[in-house]
């Protein structure tokens, strides 16, 4: 065998020797331009919110396009409804129910044992990884459903295959599960944002319904992922809000206990619309019938619905617009009957099992029964006849979605964007306040959290805090300082003081291993004395202290707490393993203690 030295080219050993003369000072450089894990975060954010906004635009496009092949026409399907003769009203929904059943029948080979495509499930009580090709086959049966009127709304999808794509992304690097659980959360949450054109609607469920905590690390990337997805939507749909509301200025207390009524009766419906989807689906699955014959079914009872109201068709957004500009012929009679036949509609075609949101259709059921509620008002000359009837039907839709999904603030939020008018705030927060604990009393579980309970996720005994707890360090560790090495001069440890806000830097050998820390109040004596002395006789061996109690990845939050209770760290070492003691991350301990603060909070509440 040739010797390979000697016969190298004169310019690859001048570059290898350049690099062993340099190569603490390269190592140095990388170090220092590397960004922080924080900062990966956001970037990674940014292009789920880019991928999300696309996501949102496909979908559109190919429910369209899948209108236009069975209904010879893209639009609103409420209004192709209203032109189509009774059969075809009858038989798209049902045939729409078969496709959509059959494309859910051949994705549920994909999905693999034991694995869960319910995104809550998966970064409350799971590692952060969804079924691709499973979920894929879900948004065409979504797609399927509502191209053919079934009663539910696009968010769900958009939201869901926005949060599968992050998450396959971060499988296909073999990202850990707590960066896979955010990219889920950011995923969803742009979808949101992408769908209602609400960043700040889409980083809060995020936030609060799926993480379910605001700790800065986890909000920032939300935020970003959000904003970049409603600007991509934004880009091809504009900027128009969803609903148009007269504006109204409150300015006297005595306008506002109507509101509050209005929130005890949608905080009543809210919960019934819960315990009508968790009965239909239980009568459902009592039948044991295939997927698609269930869809057929339910496509069946819409269609007939839609003969009498085609409204129903859909995800109610153009019969909410009707309701808040007070269409003509929208009496009080017609909207009260327009209200049972959509609630019973979502009811089955969620209760059988297709693929959608219910985020619009609720927004329906709340603006109808804010509706009704302020005609009889205004036929009994109860409230002052200068408020229009879209107030009531812009609060009441507030306090259905607050009381489905157990968050005021969600709700209040994302119906001032979709409308775009600040001058109802006040009677959409009363509305909500109200609603959400009406909604929590009459039924405990969330839209959300109600299939998890029916899956042994959560029971009741069990909460969120539970989850937690038994969360592994690993899954929560972020990368650790750039440590020091022993012999790091007193100058050195300064400087790193200096450019970093940590009250201890950790101190290892050449093999990683921890060695011990240097804290930032034992510096004072050294720096007192002879300055050009200190800086160059100190070394980290002669300053730092003992290896404080450390974690290690494996271990479970619940064996963690006594080391996070007494530690006055704000960064633990997490080590390999404690015979090795190699250095390999932190855990930010404000964080961990403030995830499980919040969640003991929300479960007094």
């Amino acid at each position: 065998m040739k010797r390979r030295g000697p016969n190298q080219p004169r310019w690859r050993r001048w570059v290898r020797r350049v690099y062993r003369q340099n190569r603490d000072r390269l190592l140095e450089w990388r170090q220092k331009w590397r960004p922080s894990e924080d900062t990966f975060h956001l970037v990674l954010a940014s292009l789920v919110g880019i991928m999300a906004g696309l996501t949102n635009v496909l979908f559109y496009v190919g429910t369209e396009a899948i209108k236009l092949v069975i209904l010879h026409q893209p639009g609103d399907v409420v209004e192709i409804a209203e032109a189509l003769p009774p059969w075809m009203r009858l038989l798209v929904p049902t045939l729409g129910g078969v496709a959509a059943g059959l494309a859910l029948h051949f994705g549920r080979r994909f999905e693999g044992r034991g694995k869960s495509s319910n995104i809550l499930e998966v970064v409350v009580a799971g590692d952060g990884r969804l079924p691709f090709r499973a979920n894929l086959l879900k948004t065409l049966s979504s797609m399927l459903s509502i191209a053919s009127g079934a009663s539910i709304g696009r968010e769900g999808s958009v939201a869901h295959l926005s949060a599968t794509l992050a998450s396959s992304g971060g499988q296909q690097f073999r990202w850990p599960p707590y960066r896979l659980r955010l990219l889920v959360a950011c995923g969803a949450g742009a979808g949101i944002a992408a769908a209602y054109n609400a960043p700040i609607g889409g980083a809060v469920f995020a936030a609060q319904i799926i993480l379910g905590s605001f700790a800065m690390h986890l909000f920032a990337p939300l935020i970003c992922a959000s904003v970049v997805a409603a600007m991509v939507s934004r880009t091809f749909f504009g900027l128009e809000p969803w609903y148009q509301v007269p504006v109204f200025e409150f300015t006297r207390v005595m306008q506002l206990p109507w509101f509050f009524v209005l929130g005890l009766f949608t905080g009543v419906a809210g919960a019934g619309f819960l315990r009508a989807m968790e009965g239909c689906e239980k009568l459902f699955g009592r039948t044991r019938l295939p997927v698609y014959v269930r869809l057929a079914l339910a496509g069946l009872v819409v269609g007939a619905v839609a003969l009498e109201y085609p409204e129903v068709w859909g995800n109610g957004y153009k019969a909410t617009s009707r309701i808040l500009s007070g269409h003509e012929g929208y009496t009080l009679v017609f909207v009260a009957g327009l209200f049972v036949a959509k609630l019973g509609c979502t009811v089955v075609t969620v209760g059988a099992g297709a693929v959608g949101g219910v985020f619009t259709p609720t927004l329906f059921v709340g603006a109808a029964l804010g509706s009704v509620f302020a005609q009889v008002l205004h036929a009994l000359g109860w409230v002052d006849p200068h408020v229009p009837v879209a107030v009531f039907g812009l609060a009441g839709m507030a306090g259905s979605l607050a009381a489905t999904t157990h968050s005021p603030l969600l709700a209040m939020i994302m119906v001032f964007e979709i409308s775009a008018n600040y001058s109802l705030v006040p009677p959409l927060m009363l509305c909500c306040a109200v609603s959400t604990l009406v909604g929590r009393k009459l039924h405990a579980t969330s839209v959300y959290t109600e299939p998890l309970r029916r899956r042994g996720v959560l029971t009741e005994d069990t909460t969120r805090l539970g989850d937690a707890l038994e969360q592994r360090v690993g899954d929560l560790m972020h990368e650790p300082l750039k440590p020091l090495r022993e012999h790091a001069t007193l100058r050195e440890i300064s400087d790193r003081f200096l450019r970093t806000q940590a009250n201890y830097l950790p101190v290892v050998d050449k093999d990683g291993r921890l060695l011990g820390v240097v804290a930032l109040q034992d510096l004072k004596e050294y720096l007192n004395a002879a300055q050009s002395d200190a800086l160059r006789v100190f070394i980290a061996a002669d300053l730092m202290r003992p290896p404080p109690p450390c974690l290690t990845p494996g271990q479970k939050l619940r064996d963690a707490l006594p080391v996070l209770l007494t530690s006055d760290m704000r960064r633990i070492p997490v080590v390999n393993n404690l015979t090795e003691f190699r250095l390999i991350g932190v855990l930010n301990r404000n964080e961990a203690l403030g995830m499980l603060n919040e969640i003991i909070s929300a479960r007094r509440t």
